[in-house]
């Protein structure tokens, strides 16, 4: 497609496409990138400053600058809006159409619609996911799947809201090109869907609702409020419309929560206990650091881990003395159709977890499945009630120091040859239907994302280059690694059959070996799946 304003789609326009990408629409996306690139990209090298500092032997600690901010009691986030004052369960997963449907009529109160961690970013996606967005708000949206089965929205029934989270700041969008320059995913994301679905929303008693993904800073939260004043005047949407829930999964946001929802706080919905990226996040900050920032292997940590009790416990407080939704993690099981002792099991670590996450003062929770809603629901309705949330429930005996969120060496939990085949495992059936073009994976009976992979080979590359012995095993070196990998992907082939596809597997090993051995450490290892992508 040629260039109008300055913007190129270097993507092919499949059907309907250009019902999303239109002239105004690309404007759009051009007058936000050109205001806002550059301190994208400033922030993004003040990521790499801060890592240098952790790495040279600085640890973490709250902010001095902005003591004021966190001792000033004056202040509170804007009141719960329409849609999203009731949010005790929400349901998350791509913006397929079958997923569109499913989540919508799950009988959550949310819906997180997300181009994130379980979308893979091709293309196809991005745009078919804004139009299934704009086809549901429309009640315009059905779906057939290829052995017949028909998925419909309900009629006369309350939808789940939706919010949309949109790419991370790291991600760039190789498709659409302005002034001959990538744009931002996070932005294209964020600004379709508020071009096209915004009024849409509002016209339905609801508003532009989103999820705001890995940030590690408040100028990062401040970009973001800033793109939203200027969205909002360009659109004549009411400034305060949009509101945002950020996601607390990396380890420097968690020393900067209530700065997070001071910067947005006009615009604030509240914060939201992304666990596993927050793993992620530990491990990565503090992957050469030595021993004292090990975390035992991946399925060993809990969230009664001390560390992880101090990060809910201070986001609980946080929000609710800010006025603001505490949402706490995701329940990732998968039922099984086969297999009732496995759901037993399961869904009593699920209802542990959402007591513990109800009793605790979250006012809602994460699932991952249209079957865990109802579990969800009854927890958080036993002490919700008939209140929308218990945003009142405050939390002035919490006291949480820089070292209770820093204590990576009192998680209980070995690392084990289990443990090092389990992360191999997963990660490759992961990247490999992942660079397929699904990025929310069933395994094991567990709904996998990114964050999955990204521990995974993280851990694994933490403890090459930590010298980690297992405990019931060999040394970790890079011959173990490759020898587990030959011998993981033989398994999944011999378990897949005929379903096993050779391009994608040997994609996947070469992903994995490339960001799990590679001395140069990658960031996030879908920058490299997706220059790899068309």
């Amino acid at each position: 497609m040629g260039a109008t304003h300055g913007v190129e789609i270097t993507g092919p326009l499949n059907d309907r496409f250009d019902e999303i990408l239109t002239d105004d629409a690309l404007a759009f996306i051009a007058e936000l990138h050109r205001a806002f690139e550059s301190r994208r990209q400033e922030l993004l090298a003040a990521r790499k400053t801060r890592e240098a500092q952790i790495a040279a032997g600085e640890d973490l600690d709250f902010l001095p600058e902005t003591k004021h901010i966190r001792e000033d009691d004056g202040w509170k986030v804007a009141p719960p809006a329409p849609g999203i004052t009731d949010r005790r369960v929400e349901i998350t997963g791509p913006t397929d159409r079958k997923m569109t449907i499913n989540a919508l009529n799950s009988g959550a109160k949310v819906w997180l619609a997300d181009f994130e961690d379980a979308n893979t970013p091709l293309w196809e996606n991005m745009i078919q996911g804004q139009l299934n967005l704009r086809d549901a708000l429309d009640r315009a949206i059905d779906f057939t799947s290829p052995q017949g089965k028909t998925y419909a929205l309900k009629e006369d029934s309350e939808l789940a809201t939706i919010v949309v989270r949109p790419r991370g700041w790291h991600l760039d969008e190789k498709h659409i090109l302005v002034d001959g320059r990538r744009t931002s995913g996070g932005i294209v994301d964020f600004a379709l869907y508020f071009f096209h679905s915004a009024k849409r929303q509002i016209a339905k008693g609801k508003g532009p609702y989103f999820y705001l993904p890995k940030m590690q800073s408040h100028l990062e939260a401040r970009l973001w409020n800033d793109i939203f004043v200027l969205a909002q005047e360009r659109l004549e949407i009411p400034r305060g419309t949009i509101r945002a829930t950020c996601l607390i999964e990396t380890i420097p946001a968690a020393f900067e929560m209530e700065e997070i929802l001071y910067e947005l706080r006009e615009h604030s919905a509240g914060l939201n206990a992304g666990r596993w990226d927050y793993l992620f996040s530990i491990i990565k900050t503090h992957r050469t650091r030595g021993r004292k920032f090990l975390l035992p292997e991946r399925n060993a940590v809990t969230m009664t881990a001390p560390m992880m009790r101090a990060y809910t416990e201070l986001l609980v407080k946080t929000c609710h003395k800010r006025g603001a939704h505490a949402i706490g993690g995701m329940a990732a099981f998968i039922p099984s159709r086969r297999d009732e002792e496995v759901n037993r099991n399961a869904f009593a670590k699920v209802r542990d977890d959402k007591s513990r996450e109800s009793g605790d003062g979250f006012d809602g929770s994460w699932v991952a499945h249209p079957d865990l809603v109802p579990i969800a629901r009854e927890i958080f309705d036993g002490v919700l009630g008939d209140r929308p949330n218990q945003i009142d429930k405050q939390r002035p005996e919490v006291e949480v120091t820089a070292a209770d969120l820093l204590a990576v060496d009192k998680t209980p939990g070995g690392i084990t040859l289990a443990g090092l085949r389990g992360n191999i495992n997963v990660a490759l059936q992961y990247l490999a239907v992942w660079m397929g073009g699904n990025g929310a994976v069933a395994i094991h009976n567990l709904m996998e994302d990114a964050a999955t992979a990204e521990i995974s080979r993280s851990q694994i590359w933490q403890w090459l280059h930590n010298d980690v012995t297992l405990d019931d095993g060999p040394k970790v070196t890079v011959e173990l690694v490759k020898q587990t990998i030959e011998e993981e992907l033989a398994a999944i082939k011999a378990s897949l059959g005929d379903a096993y596809d050779e391009d994608l597997y040997k994609q996947a090993k070469e992903l994995f070996t490339e960001v799990a051995l590679d001395d140069d450490y990658v960031d996030f290892l879908t920058l490299p799946a997706y220059e790899r992508m068309p």
